[in-house]
């Protein structure tokens, strides 16, 4: 008999509820990680001054309080959402911010006239809750919520230009939706932006936009804990460049994209010709900050979010998105910013920030100035509360994690080809020509977050194969 039933390579949020979805079900699980801590985008490290905590990559965990596969995990975990008074701010260079309550009634209250479309759209999807969240994370079989599907999809096919025009008759309320499906990282004139938009603005009023007590590691190590106290092992700075180096298991799971299973794996031809027309998206330009005190914003609401959009307008934004989709970089980019609600992770008085913006794919050049001058153009005097920055663009963020290719933080593009397809065109896209072997990550469905559900999906793809029932109702 072999040591072990099933071998995880990868502990990103994928590789880790994948890991764990296997271990409830009673399989004896290895986990298996490059990297000299577990997590992939779950990191956290000192990266400016002593005392300074900062999430390497994720640090807003909205998807997952709103996945299928971590809401009801996390409790247990002991994992702690710290949520801000605001989930979310779009601040413009007049008048007040677009502030996003965890109320879609108050939220829509602050837009006027156009807040009757914004609860007929952002708020149905809200209201809708984790029936129509689970039909859009788990995309494959019966939806627990079709005509709420059939709604929101009516919206969310629309490029995002074109469903801001057509719901709404003013600028603030469109600006809005355009800083909400950015994160996307997709041309916002192409199809099923909206959708990006519509769904993550629904999350801040279905769950809110918390960040993890302690820095997003916590979260990672305590999926860890978990894995082992139900018998599974668990090792860093083991990386694994074959297939053939793994012990023998009946299930191996891989929490990479198609370059590296490309690399580790002898793929049957007509597979490999489809992972290497597999497409990378833009990346990401990111810096830390350790603060002195508090951002000085000019609207001071803007102060209680922990998630910023800064980029203006709607033409600006989508101007922004469409240049890092064509290989070109903004001197006013779109930037999201984050400012977590914790004061752990700073000494008394002090706090974290951090920011990115979208640039092309591999892109060596720096946008701190960049950035910066965003952050000044909302909050005049920012650099005067700066201590210290820490900077890393595309290759620094593929070094720090195999999955960011060309720091692609979001396992390839994920525009309608590759939403149909990713990264193959199956009913069980999880499963590969390998026997026993899955992929994983972020580069299967249903695409980026911190949601674990790639990791859910692959696991009981390879339980049903096995003939052992899964651990977790959905």
């Amino acid at each position: 008999m072999p040591e072990f039933d099933a071998v995880v390579v990868g502990s990103g949020p994928n590789g880790l509820t994948g890991a764990l979805e296997l271990a409830e079900s009673g399989r004896r699980v290895l986990l298996l990680e490059a990297a000299g801590a577990f997590g992939g985008g779950l990191r956290s490290a000192g990266l400016t001054l002593p005392g300074f905590t900062h999430d390497v990559c994720a640090t807003v965990i909205a998807t997952a309080l709103a996945s299928p596969a971590l809401r009801d995990r996390l409790p247990g975990l002991g994992v702690e959402p710290l949520h801000p008074e605001i989930p979310a701010a779009h601040p413009f260079d007049d008048g007040p911010a677009v502030l996003f309550h965890r109320s879609a009634e108050r939220t829509a209250a602050g837009l006027g006239r156009d807040g009757a479309a914004y609860l007929a759209t952002v708020g149905a999807a809200a209201k809708a809750g984790f029936p129509l969240v689970d039909s859009l994370l788990a995309p494959l079989g019966l939806p627990k919520a079709p005509l709420s599907l059939i709604r929101y999809g009516l919206t969310g096919a629309l490029p995002a230009t074109t469903a801001a025009g057509l719901l709404f008759r003013g600028p603030r309320a469109r600006a809005a939706l355009a800083g909400m499906a950015a994160h996307s990282m997709l041309d916002l004139g192409g199809p099923i932006s909206a959708g990006y938009g519509v769904l993550l603005a629904a999350t801040a009023h279905l769950v809110g936009w918390p960040v993890v007590k302690g820095g997003s590691q916590v979260m990672a190590d305590a999926m860890v804990a978990r894995l082992r106290d139900l018998g599974g092992e668990a090792v860093t700075g083991h990386r694994v460049t074959a297939l053939k180096e793994l012990p023998d298991a009946e299930t191996v799971l891989l929490d990479v994209t198609p370059r590296q299973f490309l690399e580790m794996a002898d793929l049957p031809e007509a597979y490999a010709r489809k992972m290497r027309r597999y497409r990378y998206g833009p990346g990401v330009f990111k810096v830390d900050w350790a603060l002195g005190g508090p951002v000085p914003w000019r609207d001071p609401e803007v102060a209680k979010a922990g998630t910023v959009h800064l980029g203006g307008t709607l033409e600006e934004i989508a101007a922004s998105e469409r240049a890092a989709v064509r290989g070109r970089v903004c001197d006013r980019p779109y930037v999201l910013l984050v400012q977590p609600p914790d004061p752990s992770r700073a000494p008394e008085g002090h706090r974290t920030l951090w920011a990115y913006c979208h640039v092309p794919n591999g892109y060596d050049g720096d946008m701190t100035d960049a950035i910066e001058a965003q952050i000044e153009r909302f909050a005049p005097g920012f650099r005067d509360v700066v201590l210290a920055r820490h900077t890393m663009g595309p290759r620094a963020l593929e070094d720090h994690d195999a999955n960011y290719v060309g720091g692609d933080i979001g396992g390839g593009a994920a525009d309608l080809r590759q939403f149909l397809g990713r990264p193959v065109v199956s009913r069980r896209p999880w499963r590969t020509p390998l026997e026993g072997v899955y992929l994983c990550s972020s580069s299967t469905p249903p695409g980026a977050g911190v949601h674990g559900m790639g990791g859910l999906m692959a696991a009981r793809c390879a339980l049903r194969r096995a003939g052992v029932r899964s651990s977790l109702r959905m």
